[in-house]
Formats: structure tokens, sequence, C-alpha cells
């Protein structure tokens, strides 16, 4: 990989500036999900360990550029220092004196938290003046938020221009499973896209048909090749003005030697509602009074046999309206295929997208994948064959090393 990680770096006694994604769910207060706190603990302790003094950036929610309390970072500072076992000191800013205090009196070893990155508006301006503010409390500087990477921010891009930078190990993970899985896949590779609209998409699609030898494609967005194709959908959703696109991309994988698979059967009912009454149809049969929310046990078959032919998979959006009963059955009997192929060695998975996770959790496999991205735009982006500034300015800084 063309960037330095923490197998290169000499932290004892520094000051190691850490841009980490803390960015995590908060009712009335409370941490409702700790994921993003986890992923991160690995690097934090293998840089305390190591004697860095660790300082940790990141932002929360969307303030634009003003102090919201109830968008301050303090409550995680308690979270972060149960999972780490240690101490976590908390500061009210993330620049100024007040921060450069705390850093001072820090030892080796010691783990500091500060305020919200977003506090200050030059953050998402990725002004230089802010950057060099920030730059100033590091002599090293840690990216270990992929998450954030798509977005040229001061903390994501502007310090990483003013110090010597690595990827933390959650970068070097998400960084070395999305190469593997699209970049140098073993192949067959496949992907899973899914979802409802073809028009949010279309640049994933389009990216993607370049690198997989089969692309099965499910959700509402199915509805819209199969409608552009000449099947009655009934009362289904799908895009009539992404016909034409959603040809022509047919046209294109086929040029391209990639295998589009589409349902072949599907779940129906009249109305969305959880247990309603369903039906099972062809593809080609289905009424004009219904409306399509899940693929069926024959596609549910042919993708399970198709699975068994690859040997890498991309995962991206449900097959179905996965968040009720029964319309979940598709893309959980799915799921548990790949899981199953990936714990018996016979299948890489990499998957991402807030619907994915979700998705993927609720089938129960989330364990058995190669890799679940946490990412949301971020991994999307990537998937889109978008350059992430984050990530950008780190692999310039190897290449300049002659890392790669």
């Amino acid at each position: 990989m063309a960037f330095r990680t923490l197998d290169t770096i000499e932290a004892r006694g520094k000051r190691v500036l850490l841009r980490a994604d803390l960015n995590v769910p908060v009712h009335n207060g409370a941490i409702t999900d700790t994921t993003r706190i986890e992923r991160v603990v690995p690097t934090i302790r293998e840089l305390a360990q190591k004697g860095a003094k660790v300082i940790v950036l990141s932002h929360f929610a969307r303030p634009k550029g003003k102090v919201v309390p109830d968008m301050s970072l303090e409550p995680v500072s308690a979270a972060l220092s149960k999972l780490l076992a240690q101490p976590v000191t908390f500061v009210h800013d993330c620049v100024g004196p007040q921060v450069t205090e705390a850093v001072q009196s820090m030892q080796d070893g010691d783990v500091l938290l500060l305020e919200n990155t977003r506090f200050h508006a030059g953050e998402e301006a990725n002004d230089a003046a802010f950057a060099k503010a920030l730059a100033e409390n590091g002599d090293l500087y840690v990216d270990d938020a992929f998450s954030a990477a798509h977005r040229a921010h001061a903390s994501t891009e502007g310090v990483a221009k003013i110090l010597p930078s690595f990827a933390g190990r959650l970068m070097e993970a998400e960084l070395g499973a999305l190469t593997a899985a699209l970049e140098t896949p073993e192949r067959p590779v496949g992907a899973i896209i899914g979802g409802s609209k073809i028009s949010t998409k279309l640049d994933l699609i389009g990216n993607v048909l370049e690198k997989v030898d089969v692309l099965f494609i499910g959700g509402a967005m199915a509805n819209t090749f199969l409608a552009a194709q000449g099947c009655n959908v009934g009362k289904s959703l799908q895009e009539a003005d992404m016909h034409d696109t959603a040809l022509q991309i047919a046209k294109h994988a086929k040029e391209k030697g990639c295998d589009i698979v589409l349902p072949v059967d599907a779940v129906v009912a009249r109305e969305f509602k959880e247990n309603a009454e369903t039906w099972v149809y062809p593809i080609d049969q289905i009424p004009d009074d219904v409306m399509i929310l899940d693929v069926g046990p024959k596609t549910v078959a042919l993708m399970e046999q198709r699975l068994g032919q690859l040997k890498t998979l991309v995962w991206n959006g449900p097959l179905g309206a996965f968040e009720i009963a029964p319309f979940d059955r598709g893309t959980n009997e799915v799921a548990q295929a790949a899981g199953k192929l990936t714990k018996e060695g016979k299948l890489r998975t990499v998957a991402g997208g807030g619907d994915t996770v979700s998705a993927l959790k609720h089938a129960g496999v989330s364990q058995d994948m190669s890799y679940i991205s946490t990412a949301g735009g971020a991994f999307l982006e990537w998937l889109e064959g978008k350059i992430l500034p984050g990530i950008e300015v780190l692999r310039t800084a190897g290449q300049q090393l002659g890392l790669g």
C-alpha cells in the first residue's frame, strides 16, 4: 500500500494527532451504538503502548461551525475510557491555549479527546489557518477515519499536508479489504447492488461493471430494469424515466462481459405492512394490482448457486423491503448463504452502506463476512471510483517516500 502504517511509526514521546470518527448515535444523552468507538480502540491502544501522547480529533453531527452543546463529544470520552480501560481526558475545544496546556501536561501513553472539530467553521472549509492550529499540537498525524475520508476538511486533509502522516489500523484494514475486493480481487468476482433508485447509484453501477464478472441487482432498482425490458411490475416502485438508462447499463455490461442477474420471481403484496398477505409470482406474471417487495425463492436459489461459483463478493443494498417481515426473507437467506461460504473459506465478502450493515446484522451474519464497512458515504464513493481526499493525501505522502 502506498502509505505509511503504524508498523513504521516511531511514536515514543511524540504528540500524535489521531483523526477518528466518533460520530456515534446518541439518544437522550446516551450512546446507543459504540461500534465506531470500538473500531478505533486498537489504534489508540497501540499508539499509547508505544509511548505516544495520543490526542484524538473527531467531528460530531452538523453544528455548522458553531458551538452546539448537544453536539459535544464529551459523552464519548467516558465510553472511550471504558473501552480502553484507561483514563481519557476531555478538553472543551480542539485548538487554542486550553488545548496547548492539556497537551503539555500529558505523559507518554496518555490519551486526550478534543472537542468537536466542526464547532469551528474552519474545519469544513479546510481553512489553512485552522489546519495549522490543529497541527501545532502534534508531531505526527494518524488518520483512522476512513468514513470521513471523502471530505476535504482541515482535520482529514489539511493537517495531513503539514505533519508526517500515517494510516491507523482501521484505515489500513478498510483500504486493504476494499483493494482486495475491487482492485486486486480473486476471481470470479461478483457484486450485489440493491436499493430503491438507479438514479442514485449510476456512478456506482458504472464503476462496478468495469470490475466484476457478475452483477446481481435487487431491490426496487431491479423493478426498473425489469420494466425497461417489458415486464409488468404492477404497482411496484420503479423509475419510469430511467428505462433507457437501464437498457444502456445492460448493453454496456454485455459488452464488458459482465453478467447481470435480475430476479426471476418475486414476493408481492397489495399493501406494504408487517405480515401482509403475500404471493409469489414468476417475474413475467406479476398482476397489475400488487407491489414487488422481495425476491422470490427461485431467485434466492439462483443467487445462492451463482454465489457458490464466486471467489469475491462486494455487497451494497438489500434485495427487498427488509425492514418489515416477511419481506426480509430474501435478503436474509442470501446473506446467510454468503456468510456460510465465507466461513468455509470459499468466498471473500466485503459489504457496506447503512442499509446493508443493518440488513446483514438483521440476518445474523455480521460476524461471518470478511469485512463490513461502517464508512457510509466514503464506502459508496470508493465503489463509485471517486478520489477520496483523505486517502489521496496519505497516498501522496507515501509516494514521496517511495512506498508506491
